[in-house]
């Protein structure tokens, strides 16, 4: 046992030795290396960055969505830059594998994930510097807002939501019909077919995009053609067409909604879908885009006939709220167990409301988004009616999107 002992020591003895004790080759290697070394750290200027650095643990989670979110980036930059350079529309419309790629990215939990962000107060010293930065960001008018004071705002989703001052948005009230919203305007024109363009040259169902009109209406469209589908529509079908508009609203818009012109609204349908974003690049990329996504389409009649009013959810956008409907429940995760094609539905013309609907006056309050997504309005109006728009353009909530060229036009049937 001794010896045992004895040799054990002597070996880390001579361990430590060799460490200790090096012979003048050896030290004279060594002083190169560690020469080197330094000589080449203070040499390369990355070198001396990577050392300033402070390296912070981060939820794995957190790591991938932002991953995802930068990807997501390059993806939209690529096919804007294909946009740029493509003659024909269908040169650069996504492939179905595209398509199916990009639902498997967890796009619903990243939206629900920012929506919870966004309900987390923020302490009051960091509400200033932190509201600041998205403003110069997204170039948001605050001295438009009711209440300029940023401290005033517990949360992003708040400041997103707030309301504007009296009068800063006068309403067109000579005009048929007025934007709902600020935003940008992605396309509009007649809808031929029964399909809509989201953008020039790339088309959605209207009937997958409404689905079946409730009560009588529906019962006598069915599922039939889309060309029977949009004459089903339309109350006046020999003096009148179908015409829709679609505005996409940025982050640093307004991100409240209003009726766009006095109507009676009879039912909603909403569809439980894909939280695509609706960035104009995408719009052009993905074939009918907003037949993929979540949205909550309200319809029902105006002095000229059918109308609709759909609002629709994008990537990010943590919920959308229409005030006259409490029941109304976007990107909950109690939907994703849903079949395809399943809807939920709620009729305002029950023993809950009068047999008219509910009443809505141009300019009034509708409804809120948590971040900026789109409007789509799809509604019946004499031939005369002509947009007064460009695509493209910016407009503000309460301006006019069209007249008629002579001021008759159609009253809708009376039964």
């Amino acid at each position: 046992m001794a010896a045992k002992i004895s040799m054990r020591m002597m070996w880390q003895c001579g361990t430590a030795t060799r460490v200790i004790f090096r012979t003048p080759r050896e030290r004279a290697s060594q002083i190169r290396l560690q020469s080197t070394g330094t000589n080449s750290a203070q040499s390369n200027p990355f070198l001396r960055y990577v050392r300033t650095l402070k390296w912070v643990w981060i939820p794995t989670g957190v790591g991938l969505a932002y991953i995802s979110y930068q990807q997501l980036g390059h993806i939209i930059k690529r096919e804007k830059r294909k946009i740029n350079q493509a003659e024909e529309p269908s040169a650069i419309v996504a492939k179905d594998w595209q398509v199916s790629l990009y639902k498997r990215m967890p796009l619903k939990a990243m939206s629900r994930a920012w929506g919870k962000f966004n309900s987390l107060d923020l302490p009051m010293w960091l509400r200033q510097p932190a509201y600041k930065l998205y403003i110069w960001m997204f170039d948001c008018k605050l001295e438009e807002a009711a209440i300029e004071d940023l401290k005033h705002y517990k949360n992003l989703g708040e400041f997103f939501r707030r309301s504007l001052k009296p009068n800063v948005r006068p309403i067109a009230h000579t005009a048929s019909i007025t934007s709902p919203s600020d935003g940008k305007v992605l396309h509009y024109g007649k809808v031929e077919g029964g399909y809509v363009e989201q953008v020039k040259g790339v088309t959605y169902s209207l009937q997958g995009f409404l689905g079946p009109p409730p009560g009588p209406t529906g019962e006598n469209c069915g599922t039939q053609s889309d060309d029977a589908f949009q004459k089903c529509l339309k109350h006046n079908p020999d003096h009148t067409a179908l015409y829709h508009c679609i505005i996409y609203l940025a982050p640093g818009d307004y991100h409240r909604f209003h009726s766009p012109v006095e109507w009676n609204v009879h039912f909603r349908r909403h569809f439980p879908g894909e939280l695509f974003s609706v960035n104009p690049g995408v719009a052009r990329w993905i074939q009918g885009l907003f037949n993929f996504n979540e949205r909550a389409v309200y319809t029902g009649e105006w002095q000229h006939g059918f109308f609709s009013l759909a609002a629709v959810g994008a990537t990010n956008v943590g919920s959308i709220k229409v005030y006259c409907d409490k029941d109304l429940m976007t990107n909950s995760h109690l939907h994703k167990n849903s079949p395809p094609g399943t809807t939920f539905d709620a009729c305002f013309t029950d023993t809950n409301h009068n047999d008219a609907g509910i009443n809505f006056k141009k300019g009034e309050s509708f409804g809120e988004f948590n971040l900026g997504s789109t409007i789509v309005l799809i509604f019946e109006a004499p031939d005369t009616f002509q947009f007064n728009v460009e695509p493209g353009q910016k407009i503000k909530f309460g301006q006019s999107l069209g007249d008629f060229s002579s001021k008759k036009g159609f009253e809708k049937k009376t039964t």
